[in-house]
């Protein structure tokens, strides 16, 4: 760790802004890293990484296996302590702030999470108001309108007793994803949300979150396996090379033929997707060859 040099986090210049025609909006903190170093004990696997998340954007942490991206993001979740460096949420310390603070501004969809058995949709959208309520504090009127409005949002509303468990994947992953909505919260993040989905719910789950980006103005940060669904949905990527920033931009500024062989090993042919206009990654294979 190189301990002589002085951090200085970024300061927040969006304290106060909120969702434009909603005063009751949360506010929507700027989210940070500056010269970010994260062990587990062992090597770096984030390595002097300095990179800023865009308020009320669709972010895609993008790379290779074991590049960092994970990482990355439950450091952004202040799941991990930094060996170096420092994570800054609306210009201060993530980690000298209270873990209700945090909770009230940031929401996370771990990857493949996992509920008591028995509990249902509305047990779990319910749990996440805990951030909001007190010791001893009655369940309120606000709290219920939040859950409402989650499992609206989600199309649960008709599946609000009924047991996670006996759900489709599709189903888990947006009751998952309507537990971080009622946590009400400016900044979601979310661990890789498409893992174990067939490609129709893939396109379910991202339509949907795009949907709340849209609608609740809401900064999306999200880890994505599949290149051309992050070019598609995100209108930020942020790409990850051995514990290191490699790229970042839009992803029609930054995807290109020599960023794919450098971040992942791999020959491209980059070609305008017919569909959406974004960028679409052709893999050139051995098979290819007459």
């Amino acid at each position: 760790m190189r301990s002589e040099r002085k951090v200085h986090p970024f300061v927040s210049v969006n304290r106060a802004v909120h969702v434009s025609g909603d005063a009751s909006a949360p506010s929507r903190p700027v989210l940070n890293t500056v010269q970010l170093d994260v062990s587990y004990g062992g090597p770096l696997v984030l390595a002097d990484l300095t990179t800023s998340i865009p308020v009320g954007e669709v972010t895609a942490i993008v790379g290779a296996n074991a590049s960092g991206k994970s990482t990355l993001l439950r450091a952004l979740a202040r799941l991990l302590k930094p060996a170096g460096g420092v994570v800054c949420l609306d210009g201060a310390d993530i980690h000298r702030q209270s873990t209700r603070s945090v909770a009230v501004q940031l929401g996370l969809l771990p990857q493949s999470p996992r509920a008591p058995e028995g509990v249902t949709v509305g047990d779990l959208v319910r749990r996440g108001r805990y951030p909001h309520q007190r010791l001893f504090d009655p369940w309120s009127k606000a709290d219920e309108r939040a859950v409402a409005r989650a499992l609206e949002l989600t199309g649960l509303s008709a599946l609000v007793g009924r047991p996670l468990d006996e759900l489709s994947g599709g189903q888990r992953q947006r009751a998952w994803i309507a537990m971080a909505l009622a946590q009400d919260t400016a900044v979601m993040l979310l661990d890789e949300p498409t893992t174990f989905l067939d490609i129709a719910h893939q396109v379910e789950m991202l339509d949907l979150l795009v949907r709340l980006n849209r609608s609740e103005n809401r900064t999306i940060v999200m880890v994505l396996h599949d290149l051309n669904q992050a070019c598609r949905y995100a209108s930020h990527l942020i790409a990850v090379a051995e514990g290191r920033v490699e790229a970042v931009g839009h992803p029609s500024e930054v995807v290109t033929t020599e960023l794919i062989e450098r971040v992942f090993g791999l020959r491209v042919s980059v070609i305008t997707c017919p569909v959406s206009g974004t960028p679409l990654c052709v893999p050139h294979t051995h098979c290819d060859q007459p």
